[in-house]
């Protein structure tokens, strides 16, 4: 099985698990405010063509580009923003092993 086939459920999955173990006393919550960080992905609107399998997203898309990826990880800081931080991250290192398997 490739990453690819498994690509999308993890988006889901992973941060199901994160949540669990990083926020379990409001792990619902922090699940659904990371799943809603994959909004992150409208910026693949912008692209033409919209998808394309053999693209990298890091370092194409606006919203994935390393300036963005460093915003992220700043999130991780307030206590405020830190789901939101995760969620991007995680996103972020999902898209980003597209880059290096099959």
């Amino acid at each position: 099985m490739t990453f690819a086939l498994l690509h999308i459920p993890l988006h889901v999955l992973l941060p199901g698990a994160l949540a669990r173990w990083l926020f379990p006393n409001r792990w619902k919550q922090a699940w659904l405010i990371m799943v809603l960080t994959m909004l992150v992905d409208l910026d693949h609107l912008l692209a033409d063509p919209i998808f394309d399998p053999n693209r990298c997203s890091i370092g194409f898309h606006p919203l994935h580009r390393w300036p963005a990826i460093i915003g992220y990880g700043v999130l991780l800081v307030v206590p405020m923003t830190r789901i939101v931080g995760v969620g991007l991250l995680v996103h972020m290192g999902l898209d980003g092993m597209d880059c290096v398997l099959p």
